[in-house]
């Protein structure tokens, strides 16, 4: 077992609105068709697993970017509309938020029963994960969410978050059994993150003698693997700046979606009809699906397919939104019937502009490009937590005066 990386992130409350979870869970469900029909069950695990590519996810489902919320929503999201159809994808969630992080063990035991996996040996890797964040190091996050994600081939991630009122922020942890060893001979990867000055570490080697009267939660800690281990820490600025993303990425993005017309592509002919906002969506959505890890580096650049809930970068645009998932759910049904043209399409739009990225010089202002995105946020459906985005009033006639 590894645990592949750890998020910090400004700690935010308050609810998803029904009208953004319901698309959540859609967009969700079909993201992971794709990638299962493409790439397979592990690598959706894998996935899940990697700080920065869950950070891109939520963003391009339209949640705050950088928040503490996009655990909570995406994990609440995907167990809603995996679940249902875990049988046919192979792939079950367990547990949650609070109470639910507690059922955990007993839905292990019934995916157990109907696949012939190992309930027991499930039920003390999600406990054992749980105890090393929680309890083995005492970093002053306390454990509040807990999700198990399992494939029916008996592979599993974990994503858990816990929190910290003194400087209010949560701290997301990621495991992966991906060659997993031993649960007390060094599983982690690495563990890193903002200094919180002196803490009770039981996975140091120094604590070996420590370790051996505490049961099942022992393990080392090298500091040449801690060099190279994930860590994503988020500002607490809710707008995004051109700091947080990468212009050169993203401005290649803008160009070939909004200056060049899909018809331009001789690889694209099939998404001819597409208007160039939903291009820019379908683009983000693409490399979420089939972008290499180094792409997910700036997770505020996903921000930019559907916006986010409380209006940054800009509303959500809720009819991209709805076309975005239309062509994906179509693009899936016609690869369950043979044709996969749909959904190679959109791969190749992924390709086309990393290609593109190679020879591209930015040459823009991010927040021209983001006060554009509101001025025209209202003609797509805008939508946040606040309300509906409204047309942008005419600016008034100048007064002129001879006095």
């Amino acid at each position: 077992m590894k645990r592949s990386g750890t998020a910090t992130l400004p700690l935010h409350y308050g609810k998803v609105p029904p009208w953004l979870y319901e698309r959540m869970a859609t967009l969700g469900l079909s993201i992971v068709e794709v990638m299962l029909a493409d790439y397979g069950k592990n690598e959706v695990l894998r996935r899940l697993a990697d700080p920065f590519w869950f950070q891109s996810f939520g963003a391009v489902m339209g949640m705050d970017w950088h928040s503490s919320g996009i655990t909570t929503s995406v994990m609440g999201a995907l167990k809603r509309s995996i679940n249902p159809n875990s049988k046919e994808l192979g792939i079950y969630i367990c547990g949650g938020k609070g109470r639910f992080s507690k059922e955990t063990p007993n839905e292990l035991l019934v995916i157990a029963d109907k696949t012939g996996l190992d309930g027991n040996a499930l039920v003390r890797a999600s406990k054992l994960s749980a105890k090393v964040d929680n309890t083995a190091i005492q970093d002053g996050y306390q454990l509040y969410l807990h999700n198990f994600i399992l494939s029916d081939e008996g592979s599993w991630s974990v994503v858990q978050q816990g929190m910290n009122d003194s400087d209010g922020t949560a701290r997301r942890y990621h495991w992966h059994s991906e060659n997993m060893k031993s649960f007390v001979d060094e599983p982690h990867k690495g563990i890193q993150g903002i200094n919180q000055g002196q803490i009770l570490n039981l996975t140091a080697h120094e604590a070996h003698e420590s370790r051996k009267g505490i049961l099942e939660i022992s393990h080392t800690n090298s500091e040449k693997i801690m060099q190279d281990f994930a860590n994503l820490i988020l500002p607490a600025h809710h707008d995004v700046r051109a700091s947080d993303v990468d212009l050169k990425k993203l401005g290649t993005l803008l160009y070939m979606t909004r200056e060049n017309q899909p018809e331009n592509f001789e690889e694209l002919l099939l998404l001819k009809g597409v208007g160039p906002r939903t291009l820019q969506s379908l683009a983000l959505v693409s490399e979420v699906i089939h972008g290499a890890p180094s792409r997910f580096r700036d997770p505020a650049r996903f921000s930019f397919a559907n916006g986010g809930k409380d209006g940054h970068p800009f509303p959500v645009p809720i009819n991209v939104y709805d076309e975005t998932i239309n062509i994906l759910q179509k693009g899936i049904e016609k690869s369950k019937l043979g044709n996969s043209d749909k959904l190679q399409s959109i791969n190749k739009l992924h390709t086309i502009i990393s290609e593109a990225e190679k020879n591209f010089t930015p040459d823009f202002d991010i927040n021209k490009v983001i006060e554009e995105e509101r001025q025209n946020s209202w003609r797509f459906g805008g939508k946040t937590v606040f309300g509906d985005a409204e047309k942008p009033a005419p600016p008034k006639p100048i007064q002129l005066s001879l006095f």
